[in-house]
Order: structure tokens, then sequence, then C-alpha cells
């Protein structure tokens, strides 16, 4: 596939698809978007330590091949003022696997969500987010180290679906009109209007993802995380499909939490993963009481959007929140903060999120040994308490450093182990 600004390596293979899985060789081309704001600072620093340990994993019989692509503020830049350039999206289903900073996203008025668009654009819908907790790392709860949960967040559904009508349009008149006259509906004058869609076919395929990571990945548990006890036919029906899926294509392996209980005595027979669900607001608590009963949470966009950073908080913040954006295999692994603009260019944000987000990359395509090096790394820096400001200033006697220092800092644990 030619390309106009996008430059593929000379050397390395693009990561295939066959027979429903992914094929990567030793020198796999990756594409990586630079970011906007504190992408500058943070992506470079992050692709230092990533070669480092890769390097230090494989000792030179593994390397992966970086092509730069571009979205956002970069992209206007080269695409003479277009932040979501046709060739980018091209260019990310061609490669399979990417990984990009932070883009803008303006609140209010402006171009549309780039984040948003880029999921629904190719479809990327399921928003997978690991929340756990590393040693040192300082933390609002007794308890951080109880916290090891995979948060599965539907993308294309939900209020992000994007059908919103402002009040006093004319679109939203004639909507208006049609709920009171046709459907009975009753609401105050000039209200704003939203419509929230949750299908059967979104629900599953997201249940499904959550479900077979887990079988994949040895978790316990998978809970559905809905408010379904008020809107029991859009969150509620997200719950009872994803019941449906566990018992129709996993019924050998699945068994939900009400039957461990009539039918077990409360012990989940081996090799069981037990599928049970909770309403949202109540999830939260639990989350911060008993986090230890949690493995791997499915939910629907807007409460799982609330519920990754609420976890993200209790280990650290969204500073080494890792995530990424997925289809059945295109995969966007992302930094999960925003752009920061007012510290771009000064080499002192965490470049943490970004990190191990490109760790869940490197898992993805079967090099664990890259992520093991790096939390292995990052705990050890962290211990000795060699941070960025974010953690300095909540961590007694300890040493700040820049963006880049704290590379430097993790790229040398990373070659003396």
């Amino acid at each position: 596939m030619g390309y106009k600004h996008v430059q593929m390596p000379e050397k390395g293979d693009k990561v295939r698809i066959e027979n429903g899985r992914l094929v990567v060789t030793d020198q796999p081309i990756l594409g990586f978007i630079e970011g906007d704001g504190i992408g500058v600072d943070i992506t470079p620093a992050c692709m230092r330590v990533w070669n480092a340990a890769i390097e230090k994993a494989y000792g030179g019989k593994r390397c992966v091949h970086w092509a730069e692509l571009y979205l956002g503020e970069k992209a206007a830049g080269v695409y003479d003022g277009d932040y979501f350039p046709e060739e980018t999206l091209d260019a990310i289903k061609d490669l399979t696997v990417a990984i990009k900073g932070p883009l803008t996203t303006p609140v209010g008025e402006g171009f549309r969500s780039l984040n948003v668009s880029l999921r629904q654009t190719l479809d990327l819908y399921a928003c997978v987010r690991p929340v756990k907790y590393y040693n040192g790392v300082p933390s609002p709860l007794k308890k951080p180290e109880e916290v090891d949960a995979v948060i599965f967040r539907e993308n294309t559904e939900d209020v992000y679906a994007g059908l919103e009508y402002a009040s006093g349009t004319p679109e939203n008149q004639k909507l208006a009109k049609f709920l009171r006259q046709e459907m009975g509906a009753d609401f105050f004058e000039d209200a704003g209007l939203g419509i929230k869609p949750i299908s059967s076919i979104g629900s599953k395929r997201l249940v499904r993802k959550a479900i077979q990571y887990a079988i994949d990945n040895n978790r316990s548990s998978v809970t559905l995380v809905h408010k379904g006890n008020i809107m029991k036919f859009t969150e509620g029906a997200f719950r009872k499909w994803g019941y449906e899926v566990a018992k129709e294509e996993f019924g050998e392996i699945t068994i939900t939490e009400d039957e461990v209980w009539s039918e077990h005595n409360g012990q989940v027979p081996e090799g069981k993963i037990v599928i049970k669900d909770r309403i949202a607001d109540i999830m939260f608590q639990l989350m911060l009481l008993r986090p230890a009963e949690f493995d791997v949470l499915a939910t629907m966009n807007l409460n799982g959007d609330y519920l990754s950073d609420a976890l993200a908080a209790e280990v650290g913040g969204m500073g080494i929140a890792a995530g990424a954006n997925m289809a059945d295999h295109v995969a966007v692994f992302e930094a999960t903060h925003g752009t920061a603009p007012k510290y771009a260019g000064k080499d002192m944000v965490n470049p943490s999120s970004l990190m191990f987000s490109g760790c869940m990359m490197f898992d993805y395509i079967g090099w664990p040994e890259v992520t093991q090096l790096i939390e292995a790394a990052f705990e050890k820096v962290v211990g000795q308490k060699v941070v960025t400001y974010d953690f300095a200033r909540l961590l007694d006697g300890s040493t700040k450093v820049p963006t880049s220092g704290f590379a430097d800092a993790l790229i040398e644990a990373i070659e003396r182990a």
C-alpha cells in the first residue's frame, strides 16, 4: 500500500492475521503516534525504554521497526490542517498494532474528540484498562496490593454514540414532539436530548472479549457492571445479554455466581470462571472496600469511563494508567491521560501511562519478557524514590527527576537486570 506522508521502515514485517490469530515475526513493524502536548516528552522517553527492554530480553534476536503515523496537531501540520487523516487510519489497519500518545480533545466547541472518532471509525469496540498496584507507588488505600482488575469498557455505544440534539434546534424540537405526542414521554421544555443505544451485538462482543481474556490469562471471574435496576432496557439488557454469551458460548468453563451458591455451597468448581454482576454505584464502593473480590469487569461506555479513572486513582493515578482500544484484532494502545499542554516540552511529566500501555502492546504480540523487565525496573526505581514531580510531592525523601531522567533510571535498571 502506498502512502503520501507515512514512511514505512525499509526492514521489518507487518503483523498479519491468519486463522483468527495474530502472526508476529521477530522483526515486526509497529505504528506509533507521538501525540499532542506532552507527547513530545513522553513518547521518545518510552521508546527508549521499550527498545532497551527488547534488547535486554532478546539479545538482538528481536527488534521493533517503528513507523510514525500522524493524528492531532502534528497531523494538521503534515496534512494541511487535517487532524484526522484517512491515510493514518489506513496505516493502522494495515499494521494491525499501533500505540499513540495523548491527543487534543477540546471541551465544548471545536472538532469532535479524536479519541472517540478513532474508536468509532476503526470499530475499536473494547477499551481495555488493566489496573494493578506497583510496590512503592503512593496510594490512598490501606491495601492497594489487593487491586488487580482489568476493565473491558464498551467503546462505541451508550451516550458516547453522539446521538445528541441541542436545545432549541429543529432536530431537537422534532424529536421532542415525537416523544411527547407519540410516545407519551414527559420532560422539561427546552431540554437537550440524547439517545442511549445499547445493542445485543455491541454488548455481546464486548462481554465475549472479556470472558476470552479471563480464559487466556487465568482470571477467576468476570463481573458485569450496569445500572439495570433503573435503565432496564439498555443497561439491564446489557446484563442479560452478557449472561447469555457466557452460557451459550462459554458454558463449559463459566458458572454464574448464583450457581456457585445454589449448587456448590459457595465453592467455585476447579477450572470454572465465575460470571457475576453488580450495580454500577455499588461497584465503586466495592472496589474501595473489597477490591480483591473482583478480577475482570465488563461494562458499558459511560460507567466504564468513570470506573477506569476511579480505579486508577487507587493505585497511583492516571499518570501510570495503561490502556488500549481493540477490535477483534486491530489494537491501538494509548496513554490514558490528557495532553497537559502547559507542561509540553518541559521534560517533567511521568511517562508511565504510555510506557505501561506499551507493555500491554508487547503482551498482545506475545513478547511478555519485555513487560516483565519494565515492571521490575519500575518497582526498583520507584522503590528507590527516584520519581517524576507527580510522585515526588507525595513521597518524603524522594529524588525528583525529569521525564528523560526517569527513562534513564529505568534503562539502567533494565540493563543491570
